[in-house]
């Protein structure tokens, strides 16, 4: 029996770890093991941040930028956030208009953390990043799951839509480059859902735009308080530099929406972290005002990457996938491989035991589909350069060839 010293919030002992966070422990310790592993769970590019970005951060530190910021972000970043904003997503938004935090992760958070009353729903459409349904049972809400097949691009139709929202309805959450399918979203299918949302004002709309940067076969990028201005005054457009400029690590998120939101979410954050990183914030600006070959190049780098991942995969009998249009992940369907038996003896009732099986007998490392709400599919980054991507593609292809 446990102690009552031990008792947790029953909210939080009632959350799971982060699925991609639980694969990566278990690969450092099989590295520690001395096991060769190739990973492709991490959701982060594996290019260094451009030079001129760090060159930032350490300037300044020599010149002094080591103090408190203020909570929402130094002004300077907020001016350059907004200047994004209007330049590259056509919002006409002002400094004041913008919330920066500890990457986009803490600003999805807070605004979820501010909003959300026991009894509301969030709907969340399947597949989705892990870490949404567990924030919202985390700020109280219910997530209302809606399953988005192959034959809609794993994306939200109107009609699925419409049938999900209630009166409780008070978040919907829409993730375009999506991870982890890679599915973008055009104008007109923006616009077409955006139409729906119109008929029910009291929907509040979190856009996850964090891959905008990471499109391919020269698509252009859309967000929804973009294609249908009338949403902007209930959207929150959530972006950073994690993605576009390799700064993982850096933890830099960003946001504009409606003011009364991003108040109540400066007011949740200066009692949670206050400012980010006031080196980081520094990085940051540097990023949004300065020159944007990086983004161009390492896009071309990861399109081509991304065609000879689908080449590859879809020629291992037991994987198929589609080519997706953006970020850095193929969502595979590994039906094939389900009720078949490992050399090593496992036998595969998942795409959970596919990756863990991948992981101890052909030293690759995935996350299952499931931990993003559907299965039996596993999610493939390919954030690695192309050497390591085809010997994990032949490690997989081993592995599948000899099941039973």
């Amino acid at each position: 029996m446990m102690n009552d010293i031990q008792r947790l919030n029953q909210r939080l002992a009632a959350t799971q770890p982060s699925a991609t966070y639980r694969i990566i422990d278990r690969v450092a310790e099989r590295r520690a093991q001395g096991a060769p592993i190739i990973s492709l769970c991490a959701g982060e590019p594996d290019f260094d941040t451009p030079s001129h970005i760090r060159q930032a951060a350490i300037q300044a530190i020599k010149q002094g930028h080591t103090r408190y910021t203020q909570v929402a972000g130094a002004r300077s970043l907020r001016e350059a956030v907004a200047a994004k904003f209007r330049r590259e997503n056509g919002l006409d938004v002002t400094w004041q208009e913008t919330l920066v935090g500890s990457g986009g992760k803490q600003v999805i958070y807070n605004a979820l953390a501010a909003t959300l009353n026991e009894g509301d729903e969030v709907i969340v459409p399947a597949p989705y990043w892990v870490s949404y349904p567990e924030m919202v049972e985390l700020c109280s809400g219910k997530t209302l799951r809606v399953t988005c097949t192959p034959d809609t691009g794993f994306k939200l139709t109107p009609a699925a839509l419409a049938a999900a929202i209630s009166p409780q309805t008070r978040w919907l959450i829409l993730n375009s480059p999506s991870n982890p399918t890679g599915a973008v979203y055009s104008r007109d299918e923006l616009h077409a859902l955006a139409q729906v949302l119109l008929a029910h004002p009291h929907v509040l709309i979190l856009a996850d735009d964090i891959y905008e940067h990471l499109i391919f076969d020269e698509q252009t990028f859309h967000t929804l308080a973009q294609v249908e201005p009338r949403l902007a005054v209930r959207t929150l457009t959530m972006n950073g530099v994690s993605k576009a400029y390799a700064m993982t690590g850096w933890r830099i998120g960003f946001a504009t929406g409606p003011r009364w939101l991003l108040q109540a979410m400066e007011k949740l954050q200066s009692q949670q972290t206050s400012g980010a990183s006031s080196i980081s914030q520094q990085a940051a600006l540097a990023a949004l005002d300065g020159p944007k070959d990086f983004i161009h190049e390492s896009r071309a780098v990861f399109q081509k990457r991304r065609d000879l991942m689908v080449k590859l995969l879809n020629a291992i009998p037991g994987i198929e996938c589609a080519s997706p249009a953006g970020a850095f992940y193929v969502f595979a369907c590994c039906a094939g491989l389900i009720g078949r038996t490992s050399l090593g003896g496992r036998v595969l009732l998942s795409d959970e035991d596919v990756a863990h099986a991948l992981l101890d007998e052909a030293n690759v490392a995935v996350v299952p589909g499931s931990a993003f709400g559907l299965g039996p599919y596993i999610r493939i980054a390919y954030a690695l350069d192309d050497a390591s991507l085809r010997k994990a593609c032949e490690a997989i292809g081993e592995f599948c060839s000899r099941l039973r």
